[in-house]
């Protein structure tokens, strides 16, 4: 199945959901000592593993982060090259 292209689609379809919880970015230089199935997303880099993590995890294993952040899930199917999705989505929750 491929996703939507088409920005006015998606739109009309999201459905935004709130995950709860508070989440930080830590950069780790091996993942032996962690539980994958703890982690969220992990992307690698040349220089380390950048790992989401729960906050209290972090706090846990004393992983350090500097930022906290909440978790969106835009509940909609879209194509990797769907242009706009991101932007609008953060122009909506820009304005007061």
């Amino acid at each position: 199945m491929t996703g939507e292209k088409n920005l006015e689609k998606l739109l009309k379809t999201l459905k935004p959901e709130h995950i709860q919880g508070e989440y930080v970015f830590c950069v780790v230089q091996d993942l032996k000592n962690l539980n994958l199935n703890d982690i969220v997303m992990t992307f690698r880099e040349r220089e380390a593993t950048t790992i989401i993590v729960k906050k209290q995890l972090a706090d846990f294993l004393k992983l350090e982060y500097s930022f906290i952040a909440s978790w969106i899930t835009l509940t909609v199917h879209s194509s990797l090259d769907a242009v706009g999705l991101t932007a609008a989505f953060s122009q909506a929750l820009s304005i007061e």
